[in-house]
């Protein structure tokens, strides 16, 4: 008996000891950015000397912030829709059909994964800078939606065909056997049930746009989002001002992250209740 105790009293403290290290390791340094987008003093030291909200009133009023924050927008909303789109569509062709080639097809699919941002934006920066000489262009932001849609789409497609393999195919059947055409079957039962995957997919796949620095600083040209905006800023000074930008970008995106696991959970409950009415 007191060794079954002494056991539980072991495995609980590795638990939450774990537990603890995890939040700690992760969270540490975030909240310290957001303590010192407070900071009264331009440079940042610890002890704070004094609290004020000055260096968000300076983010606001910077002639650089609000065209780099639009161009983040314009980027992230953009990229994220078609990527999501097409993976959507990858999704359903991955799990539901079976055509020649299919594997060399989920070969292919994941090729992004496997290079390092920075290799991607370089590799795509190469492509551009031939086909604008062919064509007579130079990279933009509409060249760093292109290399957005290429990184993300991969992880937009693996989310939604975990959700696409999750649901019963019999549902499916079912309605062509009662007489429903393939795109009735799509649009009454299939989109339904994957649509939380889809939501979670797209959102997770416009945090990944919306913070990411090396594909955009390679392909975006003179165009400036908030990763490069906060680049060009540190490299000659750090202010205040960009932990409070942190601070600005890390709420929406805790809201974000809270919404995709609401969405998660949707999904769990609809397939239950689909699995409890067959």
């Amino acid at each position: 008996m007191t060794r079954y105790r002494t056991e539980g009293v072991i495995a609980g403290v590795i638990l939450y000891g774990s537990v603890a290290a995890v939040l700690i390791f992760f969270y540490v340094p975030i909240f310290t950015l957001i303590v010192f987008s407070f900071s009264e003093s331009r440079f940042l030291s610890f002890p704070i000397e004094g609290f004020s909200i000055k260096w968000y009133f300076a983010l606001f009023a910077s002639r650089e912030f609000w065209p780099a924050l639009g161009n983040s927008a314009i980027l992230a909303g953009v990229s994220t829709t078609i990527a999501t789109t097409l993976g959507t569509g990858g999704a359903i062709a991955w799990m539901r059909w079976r055509f020649r080639f299919q594997r060399s097809f989920q070969i292919v699919s994941f090729a992004p994964l496997l290079f390092p941002q920075l290799l991607l934006g370089v590799a795509m920066l190469l492509w551009f800078s031939v086909l604008g000489g062919w064509f007579d262009f130079s990279p933009a932001l509409w060249t760093a939606i292109i290399g957005h849609i290429v990184y993300i789409t991969p992880f937009a497609l693996i989310i939604i065909a975990v959700q696409v393999h999750g649901f019963d195919d019999t549902l499916e059947d079912a309605a062509r056997d009662a007489g429903a055409t393939n795109w009735q079957v799509f649009r009454e039962i299939t989109l339904p049930l994957i649509w939380p995957g889809v939501m979670s997919a797209a959102i997770f796949a416009f945090l990944l746009s919306w913070g990411n620095f090396y594909v955009t600083y390679s392909l975006a040209g003179t165009a400036r989002t908030l990763p490069t905006f906060v680049f060009s800023g540190i490299a000659v000074g750090s202010s205040p001002v960009y932990p409070a930008l942190a601070t600005v970008t890390f709420v929406p995106a805790l809201l974000l992250l809270g919404l995709a696991d609401w969405f998660r959970r949707r999904a769990a409950k609809r397939q239950m209740g689909a699995w409890k009415d067959t």
